[in-house]
Parts: C-alpha cells; sequence; structure tokens
C-alpha cells in the first residue's frame, strides 16, 4: 500500500467505498422493486352528464373602461421600448 498514508485512512477509504457500494446496490433494488410494483392509475366514473365540448372553449373578454385602456397601452410601449 502507500507508505504515506496511516492504516486508519485506508481503513476509512475502504469503509466508505464498501458503504457507497452497499448504497448504491440498495438504491438500484429499491428502485427496480418500486417500478414493478406500481399499479396503473384508477380511472374515477366518466362523467356522463356533461356535455361534450365542440371545439375549443369560448375565449372570455372583459371590457376595459378608457383609463384602464390608456394604462395597459401605456405599458405596451413602455415593455416595447426595450424590444428592437
Amino acid at each position: 500500500m502507500l507508505q504515506d498514508v496511516s492504516i486508519v485512512q485506508q481503513i476509512g477509504v475502504a469503509v466508505l467505498a464498501v458503504a457507497t457500494v452497499v448504497w448504491a446496490v440498495g438504491l438500484v433494488r429499491m428502485m427496480r422493486k418500486g417500478r414493478f410494483d406500481v399499479e396503473a392509475p384508477h380511472r374515477g366514473p366518466s362523467l356522463r352528464a356533461l356535455p361534450a365540448q365542440q371545439g375549443p372553449p369560448r375565449a372570455e373578454t372583459v371590457e376595459l373602461t378608457p383609463d384602464e385602456r390608456d394604462a395597459f397601452a401605456g405599458l405596451v410601449r413602455q415593455f416595447g421600448d426595450g424590444r428592437s
């Protein structure tokens, strides 16, 4: 072995290496076991009382006051100045 390293340090490195290998093997076994024990998600009963959607939902709109429109236009100008 290395002459400059004490026996205690060599034993410490060996113990850490063994602990790392044991941890890795245990983690792999746990992950494999967990992968096969998972059941498929349970689908609840379908909601037949709700009508089926015909295309995308309607867009919602909100009427803005003139002051709100001016404030929004100011924000658009402010953010648009930095991009050119």
